[in-house]
């Protein structure tokens, strides 16, 4: 397979979604050894985003019919650009237009993988911005709350 003359584009996180038969006790399977439950969840859903550390674990009931490699890159048509350049055929392309789009494909050896965009391009940077201005809030806190009890 020729290699693409363009820059690779950035495939944000990675997860492997996984499809369910219990949901629940899936989701309990996980947790217990140290996964937590970061999107969905909630009783109408039927699927939860687990995480722990690095490691992400999408849990999907009645949605597919089979696990699929997950990358939620920033832009999914910068990739789709990069796998056309090299000649691999996507099975779903992205649509065109839109911030929160996804494609597919199948690797050589069948496993399917979803490109999926599901964040505005601007949001990952401001929720990183935010995720270090709570730690700041937090760690000053933390500071005069022992400053108060050593006084």
């Amino acid at each position: 397979m020729p290699r693409s003359t363009t820059p690779a584009p950035d495939l944000g996180g990675f997860s492997i979604s996984l499809a369910v038969a219990d949901l629940a006790a899936s989701r309990a399977f996980y947790e217990a050894f140290g996964f937590r439950a970061v999107e969905g969840g909630l009783e109408a859903d039927d699927w939860v985003v687990l995480r722990s550390g690095e490691a992400t674990i999408g849990l999907f009931h009645g949605m597919f019919d089979t696990n699929i490699l997950t990358f939620n890159p920033t832009d999914v048509r910068a990739v789709q650009a990069v796998l056309d350049d090299v000649g691999v055929e996507l099975t779903r392309r992205a649509e065109p237009g839109t911030d929160r789009t996804s494609a597919t494909l199948v690797d050589p050896d069948g496993n399917p993988i979803l490109l999926d965009q599901h964040y505005h391009r601007g949001l990952t940077a401001w929720h990183d911005r935010e995720v270090e201005r709570l730690r700041a809030l937090r760690d000053y806190a933390t500071r005069r709350l022992e400053a108060l009890g050593a006084s």
